[in-house]
């Protein structure tokens, strides 16, 4: 009969798990239980599925503050009181306000009000006061007139001994020492469990407070069920309509895809829709072919990619690009009767697009049945000690010490204990509610029969509660997904038209999967800017494979994931991928369905087909298994079931017991890390799409790219691969120049947005003023047209974007001091200024150096444009070999200097760091280091610069690499301006 239990999940205030309070519940002898934590409702649906498990009657609630001030407590009689609670909360939360002191009209809930903070004449019907046992010594004296009126209640939040991390928490919560932390925004040391027979005797001097308190429980109950989905069940308004529409859509799609007679392809998509009946996701698929829909409709370029790709139904219906009978791939990975938890389809958007989107599905389902969903971030690692160290008061020198340094001597103080202490008990604990990175929920009922709903600084409703809950619940999200290569792809084709006058369709792009330029591109790894296939370490994959065809890009997607190649696996993979006929098998079932993969189990379906063709289990149930294997299913005791059947149907085979164990234990290795085929597949797609639009329009491409701000490089890299490719990179120009980087012919004309420290609005301000009035005049009339001042002339001047007056640009600079310095901005003086026709100042002859400019566009653009750093070097020495070479040198020790663009750190087995380099040569081209422990320790990379590398080319399966000896900065030409 506990009224207001507070999980950890009132944020930074209580410190029990929903699995503690359970645990609690149980020690202490209750079985009926209210969790109302502060302001929010997130863990209710959690707290019961635990409960009912217990056999705990649990009950939902809130507790409603202002602040930290407590203001009532509202209770749910069934779960229409439960919504009525979250939308409530809900309307708060929209609105950004605070509760008030009395509670609105609730007719489902029980209202409990402090002690003292109301007269009983005011209480509604359902409205009562709540006495705490701390409070009898002020409640017994007095007579009470509404006895009825009065209900023992008793909060818990914490352990007994956990109330000083209670405390913290509260510090935490208002960013304040510890040691200044006022009273009232602290719990009372007494909400901690007692034992219900402890409780009742508290009450015994005014038993009737109890008698209340359980006459209310009495009135109350929450009942849900998690076997069900909370999705719109239907799309049309019935299961039958769906169905009929669902299959008419599938077939139109089954001719647009395969024509009319492919009978394998059109028993796949009946035998699917009869599962997708059966299971009830006719509208789930239907909702996402309408959004789909209505994607292609606003002509927004997107992928539809994960597990979902495994259905034919949705290849058909163009939801995904890929060919699941192409690749072998097993619906039941998608959906089976046996899956316990719901699949989901992954929609990739650009990222420009993304919103268009979301506001179409909350317009088209309504705001009521849609909302994001929530996720939680938690209090970890370095962030509890940062925290904790504030709280303390603690130097950011000295938190960096505890954090980086542990074992220093100098943090052997009481302080640091106590820091050290609470560490392990606060890892974890939920610290805020947050957005799902792209999970979007459609329900049948009203969203707040879950949860109150959250309105972040985006504005879009959000759940309180994240994916795993929803999980539980039974909802299926949508997964609308933003990406910045879609940007890539879409806007590629609309510069393209712009540019060329050519329509460019990039759609079907099964197409491109035998395009001969597309596989020489593909193995020579001329991939920068293209999806998923432009990484360092992808490149050289690509080259060790050879790689210049769809099927070797599906299986390069997967293996170079990190899993399969710390585990060595990806080695094997390459070499078994050159001698096939070398490979050993262990057993013919592996020959038979991973000849593929030369028997390695590279995707998850692999797990799959193992535990379907060797172990004797049906799809569905092999599907269970990759998932159980994989951490993603919760029932150890379901998984001994099908090891148990595994294990007998291959001694059923007569399978040797030594085979069976290998085999189960391969599984149980791949399974951990391997990667969805399908999703493999959607990704080498769109390798595909970029790869097409690079090979055939490389400049229209690399402005596509800059413009939707880069992949894995930084700018400058795109601007190289944009020069290679035959553009004239022109710095901004006030004249030529768009808020993004524009093409012309093949001059390609860097956008202001490419200025540091140009304001966003005068970045916009001046194409589109341009585009009214027509161009530029002079320095004066740019001035008169958008009122930039002084500093942000300065900045235009320095970056060139004047060069087409074609005077030098410190003559320019002087212009514009005289002309501004005095008017600071000022239209109406500037204008009297210019318009005053006095005498124009002499000024002496000015010349600005090549290197004054290099200086001045790596200070605002973040690069040479005009030049490249080997134009800086004070050294004219460039070694003896550039990139192109090294091919031809392995084995020979080089110097070589590089331009370095990416590094990647990697902790060795023995605990030491090495890096992987990434540079370009003198022509641009890239070269690859390994910087190992030695090395790196001695020579170490000191960030953005030119080296001199020196050390021995290495040559694995044609891709080269250079193992350094030693490597240095290169010093560099002084800035003149500063001499």
């Amino acid at each position: 009969m506990l009224l207001s239990l507070h999980s950890y999940y009132s944020l930074r205030y209580g410190t029990l798990s929903i699995e503690a309070l359970i645990e609690g519940l149980t020690a202490y002898g209750y079985d009926t239980a209210v969790l109302t934590d502060i302001n929010n409702s997130s863990a209710v649906i959690e707290f019961v599925r635990q409960c009912q498990k217990a056999g705990i009657k649990a009950l939902a609630g809130m507790e409603f503050r202002d602040n930290n001030k407590l203001l009532f407590t509202g209770i749910a009689k069934n779960n229409e009181g439960f919504r009525q609670l979250n939308q409530f909360m809900t309307g708060l939360n929209f609105r950004k306000a605070a509760p008030g002191a009395r509670a609105p009209e609730l007719p489902d809930c029980f209202v409990i009000y402090p002690f003292g903070t109301i007269k009983e004449t005011e209480l509604r019907d359902n409205e009562y006061i709540g006495v705490r046992t701390r409070e009898l010594n002020r409640f017994l004296p007095s007579p009470r007139k509404y006895h009825d009126r009065y209900i023992a209640i008793h909060s818990v939040s914490f352990r007994r001994e956990d109330y000083q991390l209670h405390r913290q928490l509260r510090s935490i919560d208002n960013n304040i020492l510890i040691s200044q932390l006022p009273d009232e925004q602290v719990a009372s040391p007494d909400e901690v469990f007692i034992s219900r027979e402890k409780l009742m005797e508290a009450y015994a001097a005014e038993p009737r407070l109890v008698d209340n308190a359980l006459r209310l429980l009495f009135q109350c109950g929450f009942d849900f069920d998690f076997s069900t989905s909370k999705n719109r069940s239907t799309f049309t308004g019935n299961r039958r309509d769906d169905k009929r529409l669902l299959y008419r859509f599938a077939m139109d799609g089954l001719e647009r895809r395969y024509g009319s007679g492919d009978e394998g392809a059109r028993e796949r998509v009946l035998r699917e829709l009869d599962i997708i009946d059966k299971l009830n996701f006719s509208a789930y698929f239907l909702i996402t072919d309408d959004i789909c829909r209505y994607a292609r409709s606003r002509n927004f370029h997107y992928v539809g990619r994960g597990s979902g790709a495994n259905s034919i139904v949705a290849y058909c219906l163009g939801i995904t690009d890929v060919c699941p009978i192409e690749l072998n791939l097993y619906f039941e990975r998608f959906l089976n009767p046996k899956r316990q938890n719901p699949p989901d389809f992954d929609v990739d958007f650009s990222w420009r697009d993304r919103d268009h989107i979301y506001d179409y599905i909350f317009r088209r389902y309504g705001s009521e049945h849609t909302a994001l969903m929530g996720a939680t971030s938690t209090f970890r690692d370095k962030s509890i000690i940062r925290e904790l160290g504030k709280v303390y008061g603690l130097p950011k020198a000295e938190i960096d010490r505890l954090i980086y340094e542990p074992g220093n001597m100098l943090n052997k103080n009481e302080v640091c204990n106590t820091i050290l202490t609470v560490y392990d008990s606060m890892a974890d604990f939920p610290n805020q509610r947050t957005i799902h990175a792209s999970g979007v929920l459609i329900s049948d009922l009203p969203l707040c029969y879950y949860s109150a709903i959250d309105y972040p600084p985006k504005g879009l409703p959000t759940m309180q509660f994240d994916m795993y809950m929803a999980d539980e619940m039974g909802f299926e999200k949508f997964d609308i997904l933003s990406q910045r290569a879609i940007g890539h792809i879409k806007d590629c084709r609309e510069i393209i038209r712009r540019n060329r006058g050519v329509t460019v369709d990039t759609s079907n792009p099964r197409r491109f999967f035998n395009d001969p330029q597309l596989g020489e591109q593909l193995r020579k790894a001329n991939t920068i800017g293209c999806f998923y296939i432009e990484s360092p370490a992808m490149r050289q994959l690509l080259t060790k494979l050879k790689c210049d065809n769809y099927l070797t890009l599906v299986a390069a997607s997967s293996i170079i994931r990190p899993g399969v190649a710390s585990s060595g696996m990806m080695q094997a993979y390459i070499e078994r991928h050159f001698n096939p006929e070398k490979v050993k098998y262990i057993h013919p079932v592996f020959k038979e369905h991973l000849e593929e993969t030369y028997g390695i189990m590279v995707y998850q379906e692999d797990v799959m087909k193992i535990g379907h063709y060797f172990g004797g289990l049906d799809m569905a149930d092999a599907d269970v298994l990759r998932r159980m294997m994989s951490g993603k299913y919760r029932s150890a005791k379901h998984l001994e079931e099908i090891k148990d059947k595994f294990f007998g149907n291959c001694r059923e085979k007569g399978y040797p017991e030594e085979v069976t164990r290998e085999v189960w234990r391969q599984m149980e290795s791949f399974a951990g890390y391997s990667f969805n085929k399908a999703h493999s597949a959607s990704f080498a797609v769109e390798s595909y799409q970029s790869l097409y639009l690079k090979t055939y329009y490389p400049m229209e491409f690399m402005v596509s790219v800059l413009n939707n701000y880069g992949g894995f490089y930084s700018r400058e890299v795109y601007v190289n691969e944009a020069r290679r490719a035959g553009a004239n990179i022109c710095l901004p120009c006030v004249n030529k120049s768009m808020f993004e980087t524009s093409i012309e012919g093949n001059d390609i004309y860097l956008g202001f947005d490419c200025i540091l420290n140009l304001e966003n609005d005068l970045a916009h301000l001046i194409p589109e003023e341009r585009r009214r009035n027509g161009d530029y005049q002079s320095l004066e009339n740019f001035v008169l047209r958008t009122g930039a001042g002084l500093e942000q002339i300065i900045v235009l001047i320095r970056a060139g974007a004047f060069r087409f007056l074609g005077v030098d640009k410190k003559a320019l600079l002087w212009e514009a001091h005289l002309l501004l310095n005095k008017t600071r901005g000022s239209q109406e003086q500037v204008v009297q200024l210019f318009g005053s026709g006095g005498s124009t100042v002499r000024l002496p002859a000015l010349k600005t150096e090549f290197l004054e400019d290099l200086y001045d566009e790596i200070e605002l653009l973040g690069f040479p444009v005009s030049g490249s750093m080997f134009d800086l070097a004070k050294s004219a020495y460039r070694g003896n070999a550039v990139a192109r070479d090294l091919t031809e040198l392995r084995g020979q020790v080089v110097r070589i200097v590089g331009k370095l663009v990416a590094t990647k750190p990697v902790k060795t087995k023995t605990g030491a760091y090495m890096k992987f380099g990434t540079f370009l040569d003198i022509n641009g081209d890239f070269i690859d280091t390994v910087h190992f422990p030695q090395s790196l320790k001695k020579y170490p990379l000191y960030g953005q610069g030119l080296y001199l590398i020196e050390g021995r080319v290495m040559l694995d399966y044609g891709s080269p690499s250079i193992d350094v000896q030693r490597c240095g900065m290169m010093p560099l030409k002084p800035d003149p301006r500063s001499v």
